[in-house]
């Protein structure tokens, strides 16, 4: 007999996956008269009522290949690749509403409405840690991936989501482990590759940390490590676990996956079988600082200690470290670092001071040299509150130019690559109790886009002057706003997926 909770929680599936399904205003009537589109929902619907992590498949969903030849192909890095600019221009041949952009919002499993301004319990945490705590634990921390017409996504409801890009419609969802998904998946041929891992530690390595001991962020919270996914359906298709947490977004390269882990382990893994090709231990650990291979090199940041290394891609051997004075706590595992140039190019919160009764620390913006780590010049952001969690700002690079964020002082300032002239200083509106300018922004056809806060703008690259923006709703955490043709995707702290045109955030854009 079927109780009043499943009852409802039939209502609640049936009317999302019909919502989601495309299946329009089709009646789910009695499985015995259902259409094809009926049954499947009930088929779905059924599984989900015994498992209601099982994943979910709707085919119907899927864009032709019509359409997904104007999308990007692969997907290697966050943010797109190891500049950070996710910006896709499409092609004079591709459909109108590509070069027009679309509109829609997706919501995930455990969405929060996009029109509450305070974030989950806010009234519990107070405002300055439910911000970072409900990106941490709720929605979508960082941003979207999107290869051949659709978007993919994960979710701290750990879940990862497959959403038709035209259409907002879901593809497939699932969730291969009870673990927070904090990354943007990346995509080679015809697998998404997905990591999982938690900001949190259990109280031994509590204990281990304050007797000064290593301490492994993830181990014993719960199951860590990469996932391959086929990217049509959602199937596992293997894993490989790993002690430490894998929250930070892996890198696929040449038929191999790196990434790096809260125990102080880089590893290299074949993308095909997941078999271990080398695992070097470098201590320390990795937060959300994910990685960047750029001709045979891997560079990624660690924290405590806090160091930027780099490694032969090949063997896994340190080629070279290098770190900054007086960095912060978790300061440099926060931040990945975008290598442009022969340059790479790395932030940390540094030159901890208590001013007026205060914790502060200044962002040191720093660029070294690719091949053997000599620092080529740095540069302080700005002086304010050390922020609560992820306490850097991704860089972006495009053209010889940095541009970076950080929410120490919530500003995002452009610099020369070469030589760390600052050019220009955009102070955040509004920026909130938690600080804002965490997400890299997106270089674009002239126009510079950020998503901070609730709120996409657009400014001028050569001086910082906004251009239109437009706010959306709940928070965009660690997100750069992806950009294909005529629409921006994005992810959302507060559980959801949003689609919308460019045209909307600058009103100088014509598609």
């Amino acid at each position: 007999m079927i109780t009043k909770r499943q009852a409802f929680t039939a209502f609640v599936l049936g009317t999302m996956l019909i919502t989601a399904s495309g299946c329009g205003q089709q009646s789910v009537s009695a499985a015995n008269s259902a259409k094809p589109c009926d049954k499947q929902l009930f088929t779905t619907l059924n599984r989900l009522l015994a498992n209601p992590f099982a994943r979910v498949v709707l085919p119907q969903n899927m864009p032709s290949s019509r359409i997904a030849k104007y999308f990007p192909v692969t997907w290697t890095h966050a943010y797109a690749n190891a500049q950070h600019n996710a910006a896709f221009a499409v092609s004079s041949s591709a459909p109108a509403w590509m070069k027009h952009g679309v509109s829609w919002s997706f919501s995930e499993a455990r969405a929060w409405p996009l029109s509450n301004p305070n974030a989950y319990d806010t009234s519990v945490y107070g405002a300055r840690s439910a911000l970072p705590t409900i990106t941490q634990f709720y929605g979508n921390a960082t941003g979207v991936t999107v290869v051949k017409g659709v978007v993919y996504a994960e979710s701290d409801d750990d879940f990862a989501y497959a959403i038709n890009a035209k259409t907002g419609h879901l593809i497939w969802r699932s969730s291969p482990v009870g673990n927070h998904l904090m990354g943007d998946p990346v995509v080679s041929g015809n697998i998404v590759y997905i990591s999982a891992g938690s900001v949190g530690f259990n109280f031994s390595a509590v204990q281990k940390y304050a007797a000064h001991q290593p301490a492994v962020r993830g181990e014993h919270v719960s199951f860590n490590g990469v996932y391959a996914l086929n990217a049509q359906t959602g199937k596992l298709l293997w894993r490989y676990g790993t002690v430490g947490e894998a929250m930070a977004t892996p890198v696929v390269k040449d038929g191999d996956i790196y990434f790096a882990t809260g125990s102080g382990h880089i590893h290299c893994i074949n993308a095909s079988t997941g078999q271990s090709i080398w695992d070097t231990f470098v201590g320390g650990i990795d937060n959300m600082s994910s990685l960047s291979v750029v001709n045979g090199k891997v560079y990624v940041s660690l924290s405590v200690p806090g160091w930027l290394y780099c490694l032969d891609a090949k063997t896994g051997q340190v080629i070279w470290k290098v770190t900054q004075p007086g960095v912060v706590n978790t300061g440099m595992g926060d931040v990945s670092p975008a290598v442009a140039d022969h340059i790479v190019v790395m932030d940390a919160v540094a030159d901890p001071k208590v001013i007026a009764g205060q914790k502060t620390v200044n962002t040191v913006l720093f660029a070294v040299n690719a091949q053997n780590g000599h620092v080529l010049w740095t540069a302080k952001m700005g002086r304010g509150p050390l922020p609560p969690a992820f306490k850097g700002g991704v860089p972006m690079i495009h053209d010889h130019v940095i541009y970076v964020g950080s929410p120490v002082n919530s500003v995002y300032q452009a610099y020369n690559l070469t030589n760390g002239r600052l050019l220009w200083t955009w102070h955040v509106p509004h920026a909130g109790p938690a600080g804002a300018g965490r997400g890299a922004p997106t270089y674009y056809q002239g126009t510079l886009y950020v998503s901070t806060g609730p709120t996409i703008y657009a400014l001028n690259p050569r001086t910082g002057q906004v251009l239109g923006h437009e706010t959306l709703g709940g928070r965009f955490g660690i997100v750069n706003p992806v950009i294909v043709g005529g629409t921006i995707y994005l992810g959302n702290s507060w559980d959801w997926v949003l689609a919308t045109p460019v045209s909307r955030v600058n009103p100088f854009y014509h598609g």
